[in-house]
């Protein structure tokens, strides 16, 4: 879930109303867009420069570059189902998270939809972290495409210019899980930690920015025995899965996933500044599509009856693979897995998906926390709502059978 300034470290703020592009900005967002950040790292923008820029970051040329991802022409359709009662005040619970969007899906219909802070179906939302587990769903799809041998190959015979550093030790399925053993600091409060100095760096000519970085960090643990979280090798993933399939991360999303699962609108996604999608965040969606994403998984990652992942695949990469340290909960192929066999993708601010393949459950969230990027409040709230959810649709299917 933790980003730093390896997220925004591609684009550096200017002043938006001299360019061309404020110009291709509807009124409304012009409005919000009023006062920018006048610096790159996300965590200190202020609350109203976040809710202007979470909606519209790929619609500034300043801020960054973006490729597309297209959708098809035959959106999977999202029918109503009964409107889901709930156990407590919805309206209260989208004020404290301070929510740009809640989509919650049962069985496949629409059972709540409500939108806040000027935000609606139509726009489109930045999911930070949440573009990891979409990232190792990718990685999934290669592996099934036998772009990519075996998760027990290692990083660096997919990357040619990791070899002789610290990821010659690691594996594939070492990556996926943050278990490389590599040393990664990523507390935003520390101007000499790896995000702080990784924004700074100055990588090689012809060489991938983050490649550049971190084939020079050092070891910290054998690989396989530690836990921990780094954005930076999310990022890496998705350098692995381009060299491995050959093709930009947003078209091969668009190929496997996007388009054929029918997502409704045009994502895109947010590009380093050597070109490289930030596969550890930053797919600007709308979240219905989030939603449907979600959907897309439940389902089993399934186009036309078969699967583009490997059989086993959704059950290794849902299922606690790391100890984090919390009871209950665990980390999986770049998924936050629950032992009651749920699992979540999560991005700072309040982003995320939750699915719940027993009760058929899928819950999308976009927003702003007023706590922070890892607001403690805010996160609590939310897994209280995930709880209470899932008791609704229980209790509800109790009371079917019962009746």
């Amino acid at each position: 879930m933790k980003l730093g300034r390896i997220v925004l470290g591609a684009f550096a703020v200017a002043a938006v109303a001299a360019t061309a592009a404020w110009f291709n900005l509807d009124k409304e967002t012009r409005g919000l867009l009023a006062t920018l950040p006048t610096d790159r790292d996300v965590l200190f923008w202020s609350q109203p420069q976040r809710d202007a820029a979470f909606r519209a970051l790929d619609r500034l040329p300043v801020l960054a570059k973006a490729r597309a991802v297209p959708a098809g022409a035959t959106p999977l359709p999202l029918p109503p189902g009964p409107p889901l009662v709930l156990p407590l005040d919805v309206d209260a619970y989208m004020a404290q998270q301070r929510s740009a969007a809640l989509v919650i899906l049962h069985d496949g219909k629409l059972r709540l939809e409500r939108y806040g802070l000027g935000f609606d179906r139509e726009g489109r939302w930045t999911s930070f972290s949440v573009a990891k587990s979409i990232t190792s769903t990718l990685l999934g799809a290669a592996v099934r495409d036998g772009q990519i041998r075996s998760l027990d190959d290692k990083v660096s015979d997919y990357i040619q210019e990791m070899k002789g550093s610290a990821y010659d030790e690691v594996s594939i399925r070492q990556l996926l899980t943050m278990t490389s053993g590599v040393r990664w600091n990523e507390d935003y409060a520390d101007p000499n930690s790896d995000v702080a100095r990784f924004n700074n760096h100055k990588p090689e000519e012809g060489v991938d920015a983050l490649v550049s970085y971190l084939r020079k960090l050092p070891r910290a643990a054998p690989a396989g025995t530690r836990w921990n979280y780094s954005t930076g090798e999310t990022n890496l993933v998705g350098v692995l899965v381009t060299r491995a399939t050959g093709k930009p991360l947003a078209e091969y999303l668009s190929a496997k996933i996007w388009a054929p699962a029918g997502m409704e609108q045009q994502a895109t996604w947010i590009l380093s500044r050597t070109g490289q999608e930030i596969s550890g965040c930053c797919i600007q969606a709308a979240t219905r599509d989030f939603a449907r994403f979600g959907q897309f998984i439940l389902d089993g990652a399934r186009l036309a009856g078969k699967p583009i992942v490997p059989d086993d695949w959704l059950a290794q990469a849902t299922a606690r693979q790391a100890d984090i340290g919390r009871p209950g909960r665990g980390y999986g192929f770049q998924w936050w897995t629950y032992d009651d066999g749920s699992f979540a993708a999560r991005g700072i601010f309040g982003q995320g998906i939750f699915i719940d393949p027993k009760r058929r459950l899928v819950i999308a969230s976009n927003g702003n926390w007023a706590g922070g990027a890892t607001g403690a409040a805010e996160m609590a709230a939310r897994e209280d709502f995930y709880k209470a959810v899932q008791k609704a649709v229980a209790d509800e299917a109790a009371g079917k059978a019962g009746g």
